[in-house]
């Protein structure tokens, strides 16, 4: 991965300015990697003497709440005191991490748009960013946007200026957008950098039992309820899908982030090439989409779900009924595998 060296010196003179009023927004559900990198870039920018601000759309899974410096996130859906809304509408720099599309912010969207007199630096590793960033570090071929932060300090500050604390923060979104460094986009140069994040102190156990074992009893039976109950399979079991109402997730004490990685479990079954979860919510049901090999969820996403993402990992949403929702699924994989997108 090869950052650009005009963007890198464009940022560096950017950063140069004294006492910036900078905010740093992720996408809405947020995951580790979307506040990894965030948390970590703002470290950085406050050792510069910069002012700056986390806020995500909405709340973040239970499950990274051990995070250095969580507390410092605003989650602007229940930010009564108006903080975020006014750091915004200060800012002299909005960074974009982990995200394309300024819509990805849902509603967060409009305040960060009102905003035209901030400078815009895009932060990020999804296919087809939108127009209209200041700098744009577009880099779809990196694992994650924490790996890409990574790449960032280095190239600006040097690996020495990457603390303990921020290595934990980065190693989080490094593991978690690599399926435990399972998925694509598996190079030398991230197993070197996870290596140096090692060399500063980090405990890969102690990140990963904070992660993965520390789940509720409800999300453990809920996943029990989705397997044995809900999964599907079809095209002659290549193509699997799950569905949950909000009914059946209220049965099981459902929080933020519990339906986290049961969309990738349909993949270990031999046969199965792409994988989708529809999660209901109040006014909409989102869609995670999962993919092996050369199956683009990324194009099927953005062909028939109105989302995006990448080759092996995309989402959309729908505003129809759940069996509405599902029809429309079943009718577009079979019009997917007519053209031979499934192999």
């Amino acid at each position: 991965m090869e950052l650009s060296e005009k963007h890198i010196v464009s940022l560096r003179e950017l950063l140069a300015r004294p006492r910036l009023r900078i905010v740093i927004v992720s996408h809405t559900n947020p995951d580790g990697d979307a506040v990894g990198s965030s948390l970590a870039w703002a470290e950085v920018l406050r050792s510069l003497g910069h002012e700056v601000l986390c806020v995500v759309p909405n709340k973040y899974p239970y499950f990274l709440d051990w995070m250095p410096g969580i507390d410092e996130v605003v989650i602007f859906k229940t930010d009564a005191e108006g903080r975020a809304r006014q750091a915004v509408e200060q800012a002299d720099v909005i960074f974009c991490l982990d995200f394309n599309a300024i819509s990805r912010l849902e509603i967060l969207s409009e305040t960060i748009a009102a905003n035209t007199a901030a400078r815009r630096v895009l932060i990020d590793h999804h296919l087809q960013p939108d127009a209209g960033f200041d700098i744009a570090f577009s880099h779809p071929e990196s694992s994650s946007t924490c790996y890409l932060v990574y790449r960032l300090v280095e190239a600006l500050y040097g690996r020495e200026a990457i603390t303990r604390r921020m290595a934990e923060l980065l190693y989080v979104g490094m593991m978690t957008d690599t399926g435990n460094f399972a998925f694509s986009h598996l190079t030398p140069d991230l197993f070197r950098a996870v290596a140096d994040l090692v060399e500063k102190g980090i405990s890969i156990p102690e990140i990963h039992n904070n992660v993965y074992n520390a789940y509720t009893e409800g999300r453990a039976r809920l996943f029990g309820y989705a397997i044995n109950r809900k999964m599907e399979l079809i095209e002659d079991g290549t193509v699997a899908y799950m569905s949950l109402k909000e009914n059946e997730m209220r049965r099981f004490q459902f929080q933020q982030g519990d339906s986290e990685g049961f969309v990738n479990y349909a993949l270990t079954i031999r046969k199965v090439k792409m994988s989708a979860m529809f999660l209901a919510h109040r006014k909409f049901i989102r869609i995670s989409l999962r993919s092996r090999g050369d199956v683009d969820v990324n194009l099927f996403a953005r062909r028939y779900f109105n989302g995006g993402g990448h080759k092996n990992a995309a989402g959309g949403k729908s505003y129809l009924t759940m069996e509405e929702t599902i029809d429309h699924y079943i009718r577009s994989v079979r019009e997917f595998a007519a053209e031979g997108h499934l192999g």
